[in-house]
């Protein structure tokens, strides 16, 4: 198991793979968010984001490189802050993800091997080992699930909806812009 704050991959892999990153692809749930829902008594669904993993999606665009979402829920509230943080893709409603790669390739035009992803449960597995396979970056945040802990290539410090997009995406900033990845980072 990865520990917080560290990569499974030796530096000069973690370095190749962030470099070959054009578009980092998010679960929502337990990554984006707390993995909490709050419902009103009028059933009104709220979800807590963190503002630290927004700035890290703003980050990413002005380097270049993309966000996308994707979630097996279909909400109101995912597709106002994909809105608010100007994603290029929204994938929702997305029941296995693993099926669904082929056609995230075809929307988006990049390969496996230039995704980074980032999950946290069983539903983010199959995707995540194999965008792993073909090249791609994955993490997981610190509070992630143990089968998504054994296999990602670095594990956040921060919690889901506590700064931990933000926390791989700066990751991937630094490494990109030729900094190396800190001694933690690595086992």
């Amino acid at each position: 198991m990865v520990e917080p704050g560290h990569s499974s991959l030796p530096h000069l892999e973690l370095d190749r793979r962030a470099v070959a990153v054009k578009l980092v692809l998010t679960d929502c749930d337990g990554v984006l968010t707390d993995a909490g829902v709050y419902y009103s008594e009028r059933g009104e669904e709220l979800k807590r984001f963190s503002l630290r993993d927004g700035m890290g999606v703003e980050l990413l665009r002005d380097s270049g490189l993309g966000t996308a979402i994707i979630t097996r829920e279909r909400s109101l509230v995912v597709q106002k802050r994909a809105e608010k943080l100007k994603l290029p893709f929204l994938f929702e409603g997305v029941r296995d993800k693993h099926a669904h790669l082929p056609e995230i390739m075809r929307a988006t035009g990049f390969s496996a091997g230039e995704l980074a992803y980032i999950g946290d449960d069983v539903n983010d597995l199959a995707i995540m080992v194999e965008i792993a396979e073909r090249g791609g970056l994955i993490a997981a945040p610190a509070d992630a699930i143990d089968q998504v802990t054994k296999v990602v290539h670095y594990r956040t410090k921060a919690f889901g909806g506590f700064g931990a997009f933000r926390e791989f995406a700066d990751l991937i900033l630094r490494l990109r812009q030729g900094g190396r990845a800190d001694p933690r980072d690595t086992q």
